[in-house]
């Protein structure tokens, strides 16, 4: 495109050519005909070439003429798109979102949130990235992940959290374990079992804060069986491997064969947080935020 054409000469020239009369013209323009007389010829000047071959009663189109009126509109709804789509892009309506989410929360109120999201943001592509809470915190800070919904993670320089929920522990015994029918249970009684448990590596805090109802009996529980995620841990579980102790929510898909009880007689809980990179205030991302519970809450 000549660099001397701007989208404003193609506008007024495609209303002379829609009207074929420059005083029409002018009127639907809102400007005065001189002035787009001027323009016009303003724009011949650039092309070096005519547009219209006019005379005192009539307007017509030259050859060039009817030629750029078919490339102006083409290019006039490129650039109507173009810059409407730059508009989406920064008002966070359109582009893509790397959400990272641990598995537990997949029950719970965030990701419902996250399905609203996408109702209201149809032109939003919502890349949904599984995994360890240290992972996703790790690809967040590194920048592969926009947001990630985590259980109780580790700080780490570059992020910043905001508590979503909160919900208490229940431990999970085999249907066949001599305290599996009990209404209750301390963390002290399920010190002493084999445990089937998470590896540390998926996250240092959620690795002790998860384990804190037995180890406040002054005694650490011996981890027999370590496996990747809670589906997996409670089939362990119900297979007689060991027992384990688990937020509520992941213990939602739990199988028939083991039993759930209330952990009693302690205060700890776990926090699933939304992580985001510091600083981070770009639309897309508090679009994201303002559809997802901000207080924490039983």
């Amino acid at each position: 495109m000549n660099p001397g054409v701007e989208l404003r000469h193609l506008r007024y020239f495609l209303a002379v050519a829609d009207e074929l009369h420059f005083g029409r013209a002018a009127a639907r323009l809102h400007i005065a005909q001189p002035a787009l007389t001027q323009q016009i010829q303003r724009l011949e000047s650039l092309l070096e070439t005519r547009l219209f071959d006019r005379t005192s009663r009539t307007v017509a189109l030259t050859p060039a003429g009817a030629v750029l009126r078919d490339r102006a509109i083409a290019l006039l709804g490129h650039a109507d798109r173009d810059l409407a789509e730059v508009t989406r892009i920064g008002r966070g309506s359109q582009g893509t979102l790397h959400l990272g989410f641990v598995p537990s929360v997949l029950p719970l109120e965030p990701l419902r949130g996250v399905r609203e999201f996408r109702d209201r943001y149809p032109l939003v592509d919502v890349d949904l990235v599984e995994g360890f809470t240290s992972h996703l915190m790790e690809r967040l800070a590194s920048g592969t992940l926009d947001m990630a919904i985590v259980r109780d993670p580790d700080s780490l320089p570059g992020t910043g959290t905001v508590p979503l929920m909160t919900e208490p522990f229940m431990a999970v015994l085999p249907a066949d374990h001599p305290l599996a029918e009990r209404d209750s249970i301390t963390g002290a009684e399920l010190a002493d079992n084999p445990l089937v448990f998470f590896p540390r590596a998926a996250g240092g805090l959620a690795h002790e804060k998860n384990l804190s109802p037995l180890l406040e009996s002054g005694r650490r529980p011996r981890i027999v069986q370590e496996a990747t995620n809670w589906t997996i841990i409670l089939y362990l579980v119900a297979a007689g491997l060991g027992v384990t102790i688990a937020p509520r929510s992941a213990t939602f898909t739990a199988p028939a064969s083991v039993r759930i009880i209330p952990v009693t007689d302690t205060d700890a809980d776990t926090t699933i947080y939304l992580a985001t990179r510091a600083g981070d205030d770009r639309p897309i991302v508090h679009n994201l935020l303002e559809l997802l519970p901000n207080r924490s809450r039983e």
